[in-house]
């Protein structure tokens, strides 16, 4: 199980508060991806940027696809610039993939039992093995309070190699700005509504 299958497991469960925004995940599970990938020492990190190496010898088909994805010619991509192309909609891949396979279930929501509103754990013992890493680790703990899911002010970092530290720092950076972005696409929307409604 690589760390985005778990980011992702712990991220669906029923009792993960608040629910996180789907572009904060996909951020978050593109930095889990190129966390596994300089683990498997596909890539190293010069600074701030991929310096990508040999192909990773993993069954797990959306690293193996991430991988590919690396940009290889100089000077390289830098961590920010992953996150933001590799994270386009890497939630719902990884949701997907995950159903597919039964580790995710679709979870109905109690007003309208037809509705899909999110998906949860389909077998507790994924969900427990993810959650004993998060507990073992920082890596799977920075990147939930990245999402919101874990608290950034009780999530301890000892234990970080550079690279992880590098990669987490990018993750909560983007994740920040896509919140300045929220934000103000929201105070467009509202002076563009009091316009129409002549305030």
């Amino acid at each position: 199980m690589t760390t985005a299958r778990d980011l992702s497991i712990l991220a669906a469960a029923p009792d993960a508060t608040p629910v996180p925004e789907q572009g904060d995940l996909s951020l978050a599970l593109a930095g889990a991806e190129l966390i596994d990938l300089v683990a498997l020492r596909a890539v190293t990190l010069d600074d701030d940027r991929i310096v990508p190496g040999a192909p990773p010898e993993t069954g797990d088909p959306l690293l193996r696809e991430a991988a590919s994805l690396l940009v290889r010619e100089e000077p390289g991509e830098t961590v920010r610039d992953w996150l933001w192309r590799r994270g386009r909609h890497l939630a719902a891949r990884y949701r997907t993939a995950l159903e597919a396979e039964g580790l995710l279930t679709p979870a109905r929501t109690r007003r309208n039992p037809f509705r899909r509103a999110r998906t949860a754990p389909a077998d507790p013992p994924p969900r427990h093995r993810a959650a004993g890493e998060t507990a073992a680790g920082p890596v799977l703990a920075g990147l939930l309070s990245a999402t919101g899911v874990a608290d950034a002010h009780t999530t301890s970092y000892a234990g970080l190699t550079d690279e992880q530290s590098t990669v987490l720092a990018g993750v909560h950076g983007a994740v920040t700005e896509l919140a300045g972005e929220r934000q103000r696409r929201a105070s467009e929307q509202a002076a563009f509504d009091n316009i129409w409604r002549g305030e």
